[in-house]
């Protein structure tokens, strides 16, 4: 191209330019036209940055919230679970309490101390569970060998052996166990005896003549010093007249539960004498008056007198 065509085209394009500049000015057209099309240019550039911006933004934030969240709600189970933990424990403390508050139900009089005791396990074999188990009292805080030990229920056993903190107990069910019984009701007095775990209890030396019924309790009689008197102790289950004896023969079970003690009562002794029982009172002398001369005498050396 030469330099003539060259400056006519570079004339032409001024005219244009000058001619569109000077109708812009008066009509601002080109000016709102370039205008709005920069401005959708920057909008379709910058909307898409914005967009994904939002987009990480609220995946961010909903990243935390969902930290947070789950922090928080890990919280919460660590603490539900301490508090179905305390529920437990406050329904074992309940349960326990309900338990001892049974145990001091039990009648025994003065001559009797209770002392609290908690089962520490039963003695290891075959069976043995139900004949024996230790307990966390010795010697130096009342289970001394003989002690007795109750429950609310009644009678369980006697202390065997003791160390200082710790004795073992065998249960009435023990072969070696010798128990001094009443008939609750007809006070038909024998000797309870063990036949080992799983079998009946055997009410030895009842005489024949008794009025004992099955389901009749026997209780502790108080005659071999051994127990308290009065202690509930087992239960007839069967009686009959032995084919061999002159005495009854007597089947029995146990009041108390042997496989499920938790807390027993030992009742160490005092040391003081048990008030006697109320005498009962002389009966009034029946038949005819006395002469003077005798009423100030005993009236059993009156006519009639017993």
């Amino acid at each position: 191209m030469s330099f003539r065509k060259i400056l006519i085209c570079t004339g032409i394009l001024l005219v244009l330019f000058l001619s569109l500049y000077a109708w812009n000015r008066s009509t601002g057209i080109l000016d709102d036209f370039s205008t709005k099309v920069g401005l959708e240019a920057v909008g379709a550039v910058l909307n898409p940055f914005r967009q994904a911006q939002s987009a990480v933004v609220g995946i961010w934030d909903d990243y935390v919230a969902l930290t947070d969240v789950r922090r928080e709600n890990k919280a919460l189970a660590e603490r539900v679970r301490e508090l179905e933990a305390q529920i437990l424990k406050h329904r074992e403390d309940l349960a326990e309490l309900r338990r001892l508050r049974e145990l001091l139900k039990l009648p025994v009089d003065v001559s009797w101390n209770p002392v609290g005791a908690r089962v520490l396990a039963g003695r290891l074999g075959p069976n043995s569970r139900l004949e024996s188990f230790s307990i966390n009292r010795g010697y130096v805080n009342g289970a001394t060998p003989g002690t007795p030990v109750v429950t609310n229920l009644g009678l369980l056993g006697r202390v065997q052996r003791s160390s200082a903190h710790t004795s073992t107990v065998f249960l009435l069910t023990n072969p070696m166990s010798r128990i001094a019984i009443f008939t609750q009701k007809t006070r038909s007095p024998g000797i309870l005896t063990g036949n080992g775990p799983n079998r009946p209890l055997e009410a030895l030396y009842v005489s024949r003549d008794t009025k004992a019924e099955v389901g009749e309790l026997l209780v502790t009689s108080g005659l071999d010093g051994k127990f308290p008197k009065g202690i509930p102790v087992a239960r007839i289950t069967s009686l009959k007249p032995s084919n061999y004896t002159e005495f009854m023969t007597i089947s029995a079970e146990p009041l108390a539960d042997l496989q499920h003690i938790e807390e027993v009562l030992l009742l160490e002794p005092t040391g003081t004498v048990r008030p006697p029982e109320p005498a009962t009172p002389r009966p009034e002398f029946v038949g005819p008056l006395l002469p003077d001369f005798l009423k100030k005498d005993d009236p059993e050396k009156a006519p009639g007198g017993m």
